[in-house]
């Protein structure tokens, strides 16, 4: 299966998801909003892994969900997102899955995206690696984080 590249915002800021739907057996490809992560499945609320997540995210502005450590990161997408992160001068908590089998597959199923690194910012999942990369040789990223009042960490110290 090919995933998007990275979520698309309509005009309205609204986050969409992809949806292929299989009528009578033909593929036809449509765009339905998506939730939050926060507010996405009531199921959720049962899982002590996906509490765990949203109390991260909730407490936290930025979070990455990586493999490693934000000081030893473990693969080469991790230490991608921490290098641009520590670029932006961006203050964050990194969470290493690799510690923790039930988060590392928990936190796929929270976003209902099938990767690591993951990044959280102010609760809303942002995108893995080739995401958050785009972004930042874009410049999206930045204004992102400065819409959402997330500034570096040396306007914050």
């Amino acid at each position: 299966m090919r995933w998007p590249c990275r979520p698309r915002y309509p005009p309205t800021n609204t986050p969409v998801s992809l949806v292929v739907e299989k009528p009578e057996g033909k593929s036809t490809l449509a765009y339905q909003p998506a939730q939050p992560a926060r507010e996405r499945k009531s199921d959720m609320s049962d899982n002590p892994v996906f509490d765990r997540i949203r109390q991260e995210i909730d407490e936290n502005e930025v979070v990455l969900y990586m493999k490693g450590t934000p000081i030893f990161p473990q693969c080469g997408f991790s230490a991608t997102v921490v290098q641009v992160l520590s670029e932006l001068e961006v203050k964050f908590k990194g969470i290493d899955v690799l510690m923790d089998p039930t988060l590392r597959d928990g936190v796929k199923q929270f976003s209902d995206w099938p990767t690591v690194p993951q990044l959280y910012v102010k609760g809303e999942f942002v995108g893995g690696c080739d995401i958050v990369r785009e972004m930042f040789e874009t410049g999206e990223l930045k204004q992102h984080l400065e819409q959402n009042g997330v500034g570096s960490a040396s306007a914050n110290a």
